[in-house]
C-alpha cells in the first residue's frame, strides 16, 4: 500500500530518502493492520505513532534547513504544514486507539497516506521545480 514512487521524488537525495522512510513507517502500520495474529496491537500502534512523530520532526527540520539554504520562497507555508502534521499526530487519543485498534490504525494510515502524497505532490515537488 505504502510505496515511494518515482513521481514523488524531488531530486534532492536526502529529502527523497527521508520520504522513503516515511513510506516505510506507513507500510509497517499497514502490515500491522493486516496481521490477524496480533490480537492486541495497542503497543505496536503506540510504537508506530511515536516513530512517525519522531521521524517527521527529524525530516521536517532537515527539509526546512534545505529550503532555507536555497532561500525557498514558500518556507513559511511549509513550516505551517509541518506544524499541523505534528499537531495531528500529537492529538491522537490513545484511549480511543485502545478501544478500536484496527479503526485507529486505519485512521492513521488514511491521514498519513493523504497528507504525505498530497504534501509531496503539491508542496515538496515545488522546491526543485524550475
Amino acid at each position: 500500500m505504502f510505496e515511494m514512487k518515482e513521481k514523488y521524488k524531488t531530486g534532492v537525495p536526502q529529502i527523497d530518502a527521508e520520504h522513503e522512510k516515511l513510506f516505510e513507517i506507513g507500510e509497517r502500520a499497514y502490515q500491522l493492520l493486516k496481521d490477524q495474529y496480533y490480537t492486541d496491537k495497542f503497543d505496536k500502534i503506540v510504537e508506530v505513532i511515536g516513530e512517525l512523530r519522531e521521524y517527521t520532526v527529524y525530516h521536517f527540520k532537515n527539509e526546512e534547513d534545505y529550503m532555507e539554504s536555497i532561500n525557498y520562497k514558500r518556507l513559511f507555508t511549509q513550516k505551517m504544514d509541518h506544524a499541523d502534521f505534528i499537531k495531528k499526530i500529537d492529538e491522537v487519543n490513545l484511549s480511543k486507539v485502545d478501544e478500536n485498534q484496527d479503526e485507529a490504525i486505519m485512521e492513521i494510515l488514511t491521514f498519513l497516506n493523504e497528507w504525505l502524497i498530497n504534501h509531496i505532490i503539491e508542496k515538496d515537488l515545488l522546491i526543485t521545480a524550475k
